[in-house]
């Protein structure tokens, strides 16, 4: 199959995304009509031009400034309304690129200026998502989302979060995370909270291996015991190279991640934006490297808004420049339904049922 037929075919493809920000997947004409009902100011003030303010502002080279983007859009999701807009949304752009499963993190902490509870932003996003779900079935979609409950490593309220996620455990919360300044705010911040977490069978993933290096990737998976690595891409500083047969050697750490199969959460688009690796390009990015090493590798969006990114934009580029074939792009699928955070036998249905079946109808693919 050539590159421009894949390509063409690449929205039809179902996909599976694990790592998604709720809070960086705001649609712009969304933002410019929530910030006028609340007043805030905008550096831009049309969908377009707002688009691309928020991806020249990411493109920083600096997880740090990178972040600085989310100021506007938590500004605008601080009411039940404003969240249940933003999920329901969310729900729908990510059904209609072929997204037959997601998980949605964000930070419930950061949309209590108003006068929330914590338990109140869950209730307002899972609304949202419901919503969402059934507009995209009328409209002939099925897609599955769960959310992840994330806590902002420089706050300090990791337990309360840890407990409000295990709390809507079953009423739509599938996983925790922590987020935010990587380096400088590892795991042992508050180390009890993973033994809490895996005390009541909780999945985790945790964000490391981007602002940071193999220490914080190894926190991530000893301490934190984490199911998932979100991003993990400086993994491959673990890994040597020889010059001359290019043969690889692992350090423990790389070692352990492939040993055990820890799925990477990649993002390709949003790892350039902020230097999470030496790449310049897509092509030079490690995602491929990491999947012919065997990771189990899935692919992934980030901050849709920030990255002006899809799945299906994530997977073109990945034909375009790094020569992934259909075969690639099955395999990042597959190895994400298979590190979703839901039971086993749901995992195996996703897999047998939607994702093999909708790759086989594209001429081409082996699995």
């Amino acid at each position: 199959m050539t590159d421009d037929r894949l390509s063409d075919n690449i929205a039809d493809l179902p996909k599976v995304l694990l790592h998604d920000h709720l809070d960086g997947g705001l649609r712009p004409q969304t933002v410019i009509e929530l910030a006028d009902a609340v007043g805030h100011q905008l550096p831009a003030h049309d969908a377009e031009s707002l688009g691309t303010w928020f991806q020249q502002a990411a493109d920083s080279g600096s997880l740090v400034h990178y972040l600085e983007t989310f100021d506007h859009t938590l500004a605008v999701m601080q009411t039940p309304e404003a969240l249940a807009r933003v999920a329901k949304e969310a729900v729908l752009d990510l059904a209609s690129d072929g997204v037959v499963y997601t998980e949605q993190r964000w930070a419930p902490e950061q949309h209590l200026a108003r006068g929330l509870s914590l338990e109140e932003t869950v209730e307002a996003v899972q609304a949202g998502i419901d919503e969402g779900i059934a507009e995209a079935a009328a409209a002939g979609l099925t897609i599955k989302v769960g959310q992840l409950v994330t806590a902002m490593r420089h706050a300090d309220r990791w337990q309360e979060i840890a407990e409000l996620a295990v709390a809507f455990r079953d009423r739509g919360v599938v996983g925790f995370d922590i987020a935010g300044a990587e380096d400088g705010f590892p795991p042992d911040r508050h180390a009890q909270i993973w033994r809490y977490l895996a005390d009541n069978d909780f999945p985790v993933t945790i964000h490391a291996g981007e602002a940071a290096g193999v220490p914080s990737i190894a926190q991530a998976v000893h301490l934190g015991q984490a199911d998932r690595i979100g991003h993990g891409v400086r993994i491959i500083d673990d890994i040597r190279f020889d010059d001359a047969s290019r043969e690889a050697t692992f350090g423990r750490t790389a070692h352990w991640v492939r040993d055990h199969q820890i799925p990477l959460e990649v993002a390709p688009v949003s790892n350039l934006q902020t230097s999470a690796t030496s790449a310049k390009t897509i092509a030079e990015h490690p995602i491929t490297l990491l999947k012919e090493l065997d990771f189990a590798v899935t692919l992934n969006t980030d901050n849709r808004l920030m990255s002006r990114t899809s799945m299906s934009h994530e997977m073109r580029l990945l034909v375009a420049e790094a020569g992934w074939t259909i075969d690639d792009l099955a395999d990042v699928t597959i190895a994400a339904a298979w590190g979703a955070f839901m039971h086993h036998d749901e995992r195996r249905a996703l897999v047998e049922q939607v994702i093999v079946p909708g790759y086989q109808k594209i001429e081409g693919a082996q699995l």
